[in-house]
């Protein structure tokens, strides 16, 4: 667990999207005890209005359990542009170390640059890795690694 800390609205609510599209989380409170283990400390009623404002659905799993789901967005956003946006607005920077690629972003978007990363189907990419700020990019060489991360940082600019 870590060092418990009060985190401003848009990092909090990217912390809040991170956590409830990587695991069940069905009720406010058991989305108050995951932001603890990410170390962030927040009341019940601000977690009210963070699943209230953005949008957050409540479904059921496949075992028929609640859980809270991003909404669904109408249209399906192009990869390119979809890559241009999370990371353009999220990415710090995109390395090479052998023939991984680790970009670097703000608290709680890895998993969506992972995401649009999967969704991009690049030639070069063999498959991601999100934690909460860091994304691994697998490229099947090292010479890929290095021309894909010259790619990201150009869009991370």
């Amino acid at each position: 667990m870590q060092a418990a800390r009060t985190l401003g609205k848009p990092e909090r609510h990217r912390l809040i999207e991170s956590v409830v599209s990587r695991k069940r989380v069905g009720t406010q409170f058991e989305l108050l005890d995951a932001l603890a283990q990410a170390g962030c400390s927040v009341t019940q009623a601000t977690v009210s209005r963070d699943i209230r404002q953005l949008g957050l659905e409540k479904t059921r799993d496949p075992l028929g359990r609640p859980r809270y789901v991003l909404p669904h967005s109408s249209r399906r956003a192009d990869p390119e542009e979809a890559l241009h946006s999370v990371l353009g607005q999220f990415g710090r920077r995109a390395t090479a170390a052998g023939n991984i690629v680790v970009v670097q972003s703000q608290l709680g978007s890895a998993p969506a640059i992972g995401r649009v990363l999967d969704e991009l189907q690049h030639e070069r990419i063999v498959g991601t890795l999100a934690g909460d700020d860091t994304c691994l990019v697998i490229a099947s060489s090292e010479g890929d690694a290095r021309v894909l991360a010259r790619e990201l940082q150009k869009v991370i600019g």
